[in-house]
């Protein structure tokens, strides 16, 4: 699991298939089904271009908004951050 953390760092856009392949090439037999079960253990997919992303939500109206004052509008950011024994 340690070294799918790693190469999922090095590599975020790679899925099981091509961390199964990477680690093949280090040596590590595993199969796409574990590599796939691990990385949805650890909580981790790979990162590619979704359909339709510049589609606007039903009811999401914001770029009709005037942000005037402060707080009105908050947006977020959530990163995944690797920890010496756990995944936040």
């Amino acid at each position: 699991m340690h070294r799918i953390d790693a190469l999922h760092l090095e590599h975020p856009f790679a899925g099981s298939r091509m961390l199964r392949d990477l680690l093949r090439a280090e040596g590590v037999v595993i199969g796409r089904v574990a590599v796939a079960t691990l990385m949805r253990r650890m909580g981790i997919e790979a990162l590619y271009r979704r359909p339709n992303t510049s589609k606007p939500a039903p009811g999401h109206n914001l770029r009709k908004l005037v942000v005037d004052r402060p707080n009105q509008v908050w947006a977020m950011d959530i990163t995944y951050i690797p920890m010496a024994r756990a995944f936040v």
